[in-house]
């Protein structure tokens, strides 16, 4: 069983191997997460943290997945700082580690981050992927739109380019929540431990190629 929580900046930079190793593992199969193959272990561990202050800034919200100490998910929500615009928040980085898949991980970690959002007051999520990969089943059957595609957006690990599909969901926000509440204070942990398959929970994928 794995458990889903929410980890501040600090908490984070104690995590930076295990999700290293999640990281390098995503991309070597196959998925577009804004890296190449073969992922150096070096630059997956940079680039977590990197992360970790945004984190602490309150511009960046991480969710991670264990199974027995192991980090085996994340999903991040990249939170804007203008104004006009925090009633949204684009998900980054949905990962599902291979060992983990097929047990509906990457529907959990998905909607433990609406669910935050919703009761931060969030109102509006969107998110890229990588148009005709697993993921977009994962999307689809979570109840997110498709808007249009763009064409030759990233390359894919190996290279080639590949168009990316846009997406949105709609959130019904808690009443009386803010949008600056829970998201940027650290506040709203999400936590879970179910495993069930769900409809589409066997596509685990990633979101953004960024």
């Amino acid at each position: 069983m794995s458990a889903i929580t929410r980890i501040d900046g600090a908490q984070l930079r104690s995590l930076v191997d295990g999700l290293a190793d999640l990281m390098v593992d995503t991309v070597d199969g196959g998925a577009s997460i804004g890296f190449l193959a073969p992922l150096d272990r070096a630059t997956a561990v940079g680039w977590w943290e990197r992360r970790a202050d945004e984190v602490s800034a309150g511009r960046l919200a991480v969710w991670v997945a264990h199974d027995g100490g192991r980090v085996v998910g994340t999903v991040g929500l990249a939170l804007p700082d203008k104004p006009n615009s925090r009633h949204r928040a684009e998900v980054v980085k949905l990962m599902v580690h291979r060992d983990a898949r097929g047990r509906g991980l990457g529907r959990e970690l998905l909607e433990t981050a609406e669910r935050t959002a919703a009761d931060s007051g969030v109102t509006l999520l969107h998110l890229d992927t990588e148009t005709d990969s697993p993921a977009e089943r994962l999307y689809g059957g979570a109840g997110w739109t498709r808007i249009g595609t763009i064409p030759d957006y990233a390359a894919d690990p190996h290279g080639a380019l590949r168009p990316t599909s846009i997406y949105y969901k709609r959130l019904r926000a808690e009443a009386g929540a803010g949008a600056d509440a829970g998201m940027e204070t650290g506040a709203g942990v999400g936590a879970g431990t179910r495993t069930g398959v769900r409809t589409g929970a066997e596509s685990e994928g990633v979101p953004s190629p960024r």
